[in-house]
């Protein structure tokens, strides 16, 4: 008798066969099986090994509940997530709770996606299949709208002159704004 499919194989079918549709909570417990508790876990195994798939965290047009595939992974890849939830906490910290690409806070209201609060991800500085590490040094805080931008694509981040050459072309008004933020930034120092 030929063995059954794993939940995570079952979830993973049934939105190949839904990619770019709003699928619900209950639609993705049905395809996982009946005796699956832990769906939302698959879903985000899924995720992790390089499936788009959008909720209403990415998405302002999606309620809590709805889902929708935009990508299937690709079959070759594989995510191991090594970051620990206490190297994690040391990024947040370090970087103040707020997102490193806009400057959104964690808990402010997301201006875009409106009636939501910014949440925030630890994302890598030189992404893990560009060779970044999972290390303090190569993680930073992202809210979701710039971690999903970001993944893959982000290289490393602007070298300490070319920044510096960025604010010195700035106007001086431009430059105040930027000495304020970074004075927000670290006041604890």
């Amino acid at each position: 008798m030929p063995r059954r499919p794993g939940s995570k194989a079952r979830i993973a079918e049934f939105l190949r066969g839904s990619v770019g549709r709003v699928v619900t909570s209950k639609d993705l417990q049905e395809a996982a099986g009946p005796e699956v508790t832990e769906w939302a876990r698959r879903l985000r195994e899924l995720r992790d090994e390089g499936w788009e798939i959008s909720s209403h965290h990415d998405r302002t047009d999606l309620s809590p509940g709805e889902y929708v595939c935009e990508k299937v992974g690709n079959p070759g890849y594989v995510f191991v997530n090594l970051v620990s939830g206490r190297l994690r906490a040391q990024v947040l910290e370090r970087n103040g709770y707020t997102c490193q690409m806009c400057g959104a806070g964690a808990g402010d209201d997301d201006p875009r996606n409106p009636g939501r609060t910014v949440r925030l991800h630890v994302g890598h500085i030189v992404d893990r299949s560009h060779g970044g590490r999972d290390e303090l040094s190569n993680l930073r805080a992202l809210c979701s709208a710039c971690n999903q931008g970001a993944r893959n694509i982000v290289t490393e981040p602007p070298s300490w002159t070319w920044l510096l050459a960025q604010i010195r072309r700035a106007s001086v008004a431009d430059q105040k704004k930027a000495l304020q933020w970074l004075k927000r930034k670290f006041d604890d120092i």
